[in-house]
């Protein structure tokens, strides 16, 4: 589990497509802040399915970044 606060770019060397995966998300507070939850569940063939497989949090900072840079990378009004 991770919260995420700042985003730096990154250039890569080589990109693929990942294989589409089901994801959930929670909102909640905890000392005064509001936090948003992401869990990954990964794919249906692996060993033990529907096993939760990340958890990324962002609280206010972190989701305003992510937040510009989605309106920026694709070009949202």
């Amino acid at each position: 589990m991770a919260l995420i606060r700042h985003f730096e770019r990154k250039e890569m060397d080589r990109n693929a497509l990942h294989d589409e995966i089901d994801a959930t998300y929670s909102v909640f507070e905890r000392d005064g802040r509001v936090l948003l939850q992401i869990d990954s569940y990964g794919r249906a063939e692996r060993e033990m399915p529907g096993k939760k497989s990340q958890t990324l949090q962002l609280d206010r900072e972190g989701a305003l970044e992510l937040f510009e840079i989605l309106k920026r990378e694709f070009h949202f009004g």
